[in-house]
């Protein structure tokens, strides 16, 4: 299958489940308005988990990355071939092939070796660090996966600034609410919108990284959007950091699955929506 730079391509396998059949579409329906970016890198996520494959594309998705995804090593190994990704997360034990094996076969290629493979242990035993690095990995992250190191580990083996990806223009009726002390809840309009966050034009500031359970409904099929995310800044009327945005909050998605991804992504390709930065 060719490559299509500047696309955001998620591939799940289809298993029995019309559920996982879904995934294998999330990608074709990513909408960059029209135009192709050559210059974005492609990241691998392996693993046999469903909701840690969501969970590192919640990760990833704010940013200019294209995400393809593989549920074992011998799904990695055919795709790493075929698509020739720039950097891979890989989970340690999977059916089929587990990760170690499969790091160690890229390693063991010439044309493959160059790749980044990062391994993501269960647990942080010597044993799994020991068979991680023996298969010639670049690096080990343990579940649970912090964020702020995952993209890390992104940054460095990429060699690249962690850009935002474009939001697009959208007024939308949004309800929030703090959920560490049970705040009553909230309703205001969007400004915009992408499937890494939102920006909410409110004068009912909370605090810098407070926790948010978000609702919102997609207007043209009535889909309803519900994740939880988290106050990522503040656009404050004595410290304004975008004058391109009224009072309000940039808040970023921090479980959106990859259905709602996709419903967004939808949205925002029917309705035409105007990107901006």
């Amino acid at each position: 299958m060719p490559r299509s730079s500047g696309w955001i391509r998620t591939l799940i396998p289809s298993r029995e489940s019309r559920f996982w059949g879904r995934y294998a579409r999330f990608a074709s329906s990513a909408y960059t308005s029209g135009r192709m970016f050559m210059d974005k890198k492609n990241i691998l996520l392996v693993d046999d988990t469903r909701l840690f494959l969501e969970q590192e594309t919640n990760f990833l998705s704010g940013y200019d990355f294209e995400v393809t995804v593989a549920q074992n090593g011998l799904q990695a190994l055919k795709m790493i071939n075929e698509e020739m990704p720039d950097m891979v997360f890989m989970d340690l034990y999977m059916p089929d092939m587990d990760g170690d094996r499969c790091c160690h076969m890229i390693k063991a290629d010439e044309s493959l070796r160059h790749i980044p493979v990062i391994m993501v242990t269960q647990g942080a035993s010597d044993e799994d660090f020991k068979r991680c690095w023996q298969a010639g990995c670049d690096g080990i992250i343990a579940k649970p996966i912090n964020r702020h190191f995952f993209l890390a580990m992104a940054k460095k083996h990429l060699n690249v600034n962690l850009r935002r990806s474009r939001r697009y223009e959208a007024r939308l009726r949004i309800q929030y609410q703090g959920v560490d002390n049970a705040e009553k809840v909230l309703s205001d309009y969007s400004v915009n919108l992408s499937t890494g966050g939102i920006f909410i034009e409110t004068t009912n500031l909370l605090l810098f990284d407070t926790p948010l359970k978000i609702e919102f409904t997609l207007p043209k099929d009535g889909k309803l959007i519900k994740c939880a995310g988290r106050v990522a800044w503040l656009n404050h009327p004595e410290t304004i950091k975008n004058p391109n945005l009224p009072v309000g909050m940039g808040v970023q998605f921090t479980n959106l699955s990859l259905v709602d991804m996709d419903l967004i992504r939808d949205f925002i390709k029917s309705q035409s929506l105007r990107p901006e930065w």
